[in-house]
């Protein structure tokens, strides 16, 4: 496998990688995205437009990232796992792909997937084991162990992650009234909640 040292023309170039980063040969890099210190991309991943991959990340070969996903420092994202737009995952935060590893035992064939909805955070330190999917929107706090699927809109928090309550596109935590309307206080955002469902209305 060849690998690219940063060595190529600006004129040529769509994105920006540091001249400490690697990306491998088969790697697709969306235009405006900026790769940062340190990190590797692997073959075969797929990174969308104006992404910012910070510093000591690694991606791994066939992870597939939307458009406008930031990366903080020191994120490995593995094999299996996809974000779709706007994602954001925090500093240190972990990935797993699979359920029960061992170093004297291959099980690359056995590689669990995780796929985190449009426009959902996942705070610093947290992680998020294989085989589960983050929905729209989700919010999951600083530490939590993610071992079940979340909810799109769901706020998360702790080890094990438990639901605490809901949040709205912005990031606020919502607050719904008796006729199960809630109101983001930034954006006027407006909100339903019906069968332990959150649904954005206008």
């Amino acid at each position: 496998m060849s690998v690219q040292l940063n060595n190529t023309p600006d004129l040529l170039k769509d994105y920006f990688v540091h001249e400490t980063s690697i990306v491998d040969d088969g790697a697709e890099i969306g235009e405006g995205t900026k790769i940062w210190h340190f990190s590797h991309v692997m073959s075969r991943c797929k990174i969308g437009e104006r992404c910012n991959i910070g510093q000591n990340v690694v991606i791994s070969p066939e992870v597939v990232l939307g458009n406008n996903v930031k990366v903080q420092n020191n994120v490995s994202i593995y094999t299996g796992v996809t974000c779709d737009d706007d994602v954001f995952l925090g500093p240190s935060m972990v990935f797993t792909n699979v359920i029960n590893p061992r170093s004297a035992i291959n099980r690359k064939d056995q590689y669990a997937k995780t796929h985190v909805g449009k426009g959902a955070s996942i705070g610093a330190n947290a992680t998020i084991v294989c085989g589960h999917d983050i929905g729209a929107y989700a919010f999951v706090g600083a530490g939590a162990v993610v071992t079940k699927n979340v909810l799109p809109y769901a706020l998360i928090v702790g080890n094990p992650a438990k639901q605490i309550g809901w949040v709205g596109e912005y990031g606020h935590r919502l607050s719904f009234d008796n006729q199960g309307i809630a109101i983001c206080p930034e954006s006027s955002q407006k909100y339903k909640i019906e069968n332990n469902n959150v649904s954005r209305i206008s």
